[in-house]
């Protein structure tokens, strides 16, 4: 009967057994006798007790909390039993924010020029002079400039010596606009940026405390 009595396990090797056997619902507020493997008996709350798969318990004591509760123990009841101080831990999570710099880049950007060719069409006019001979003597006053479509006409007039003095229709200028679409390439200088990354190592001093407490 003795070998399926539930077993005590705590921290540091702490080992033992509940002679009373398995704990139940009415016992949680009460102390519970620990028998230790080196034959110590001691009273714990049987609210530090935790329940394990394996139907043992676990207890958060050490042989050196044993020991020092040793001091405050007291002798009671009628199995002699030294009742001891448990004290009851509960950790607490401290959480804070701290600055860490995980890297450094360094951007250098640089200029580069390249030559860009502009070709548009450029709209020029020209004057197409064309000399028609007429030869023909003109009697009357000169003939007037005048415009023919797009044509201007200019009457050239010149004196000939003859018996008597005429004057002949030598040529007339006749002047037309043309236009023609010409192409004038230029170069010019356009300018693009390109930007390189380099990591570097992170600087210590930046970094914040952080501190956290159990």
């Amino acid at each position: 009967m003795e070998d399926r009595l539930p077993t005590v396990f705590g921290k540091a090797g702490l080992r033992g057994r509940l002679p009373s056997g398995p704990l139940s619902d009415d016992q949680r507020d009460q102390p519970v006798l620990v028998e230790l493997a080196d034959g110590q008996q001691i009273l714990v709350p049987a609210a530090v007790l935790v329940a394990q798969p394996d139907g043992g318990y676990y207890v958060p004591l050490s042989p050196a909390d044993v020991e020092k509760a040793k001091a405050q123990t007291v002798r009671e009841g009628p199995q002699q039993a030294e009742s001891l101080v448990v004290p009851v831990i509960q950790e607490e999570l401290a959480v804070g924010k701290r600055i860490v710099e995980t890297g450094r880049i360094r951007i250098d950007k640089h200029v580069r020029e390249h030559d860009e060719v502009v070709d548009e069409p450029l709209l020029r006019e020209e004057v197409a002079i064309r000399h028609v001979p007429i030869n023909r003597v003109w009697e009357g006053p000169p003939p007037a400039p005048r415009y023919e479509g797009e044509t201007y006409i200019l009457p050239l007039l010149e004196e000939v010596l003859v018996v008597e003095k005429r004057l002949v229709l030598k040529e007339e200028l006749h002047i037309s606009r043309v236009q023609r679409s010409v192409h004038a390439p230029q170069t010019v200088v356009l300018r693009s940026e390109d930007v390189t990354v380099e990591r570097v190592q992170p600087d210590s001093t930046l970094e914040a405390e952080h501190t956290a407490r159990m």
